[in-house]
């Protein structure tokens, strides 16, 4: 693989942070932390700490370099800000070719089409360059925007998991969706 990478869009501009990117990480957690809450797990505070972020950052690094992981950051053109964040984690080679995608968009970003925009430009690269079949996302059952979002890019409902993930302190059941890479 190589690494880095950097995607391009119409608004933003797509890699993985780099260690000088912390702070900047740091101010995307807590400017969102109250909008991101319902749909990510309990955050202790360290979590938004500039230790935590530059802890993230390596950790990210890391599992690119070993093909497990891709913690990608949205930034604004300038690359002064970052807009949203997505994540395909947990990559499956061997006979699966697969991965989980993560992700949130900062509350002043909201309903401008832009995680569609950056979603678009990662899942080429997935399964472009990183050579993946599936990418698979899961949404709770009223997250309506995520729902919608997954749909317009491709991905199809396979199901529903019961209490699937500990969100916002408590169990909740998720809808599952993938989307297949259509040339293999």
């Amino acid at each position: 693989m190589n690494l880095p990478v950097l995607l391009r869009t119409a608004r933003t501009r797509i890699r993985l942070p780099e260690s000088s990117d912390a702070v900047k990480l740091q101010r995307f957690r807590v400017d969102n932390r109250a909008h991101l809450a319902p749909w990510e797990p309990l955050r202790e505070d360290s979590y938004y700490t500039l230790e935590h972020c530059a802890q993230a950052i390596a950790d990210g690094q890391e599992a690119a370099r070993l093909d497990r992981g891709y913690p990608f950051v949205v930034f604004d053109p300038a690359e002064e800000n970052i807009l949203a964040s997505f994540t395909l984690a947990n990559v499956v080679r061997g006979p699966f070719q697969a991965c989980l995608l993560g992700y949130g968009t900062a509350a002043s970003q909201q309903g401008r089409g832009l995680m569609h925009e950056a979603l678009e430009a990662g899942l080429s690269w997935a399964f472009g360059e990183l050579g993946l079949h599936r990418v698979m996302a899961n949404y709770l059952p009223r997250n309506e925007r995520s729902a919608r979002l997954l749909e317009r890019l491709g991905f199809e409902r396979e199901g529903h998991a019961r209490d699937y993930l500990r969100i916002a302190g408590r169990w909740e059941d998720h809808v599952l969706t993938a989307k297949i890479r259509v040339d293999d």
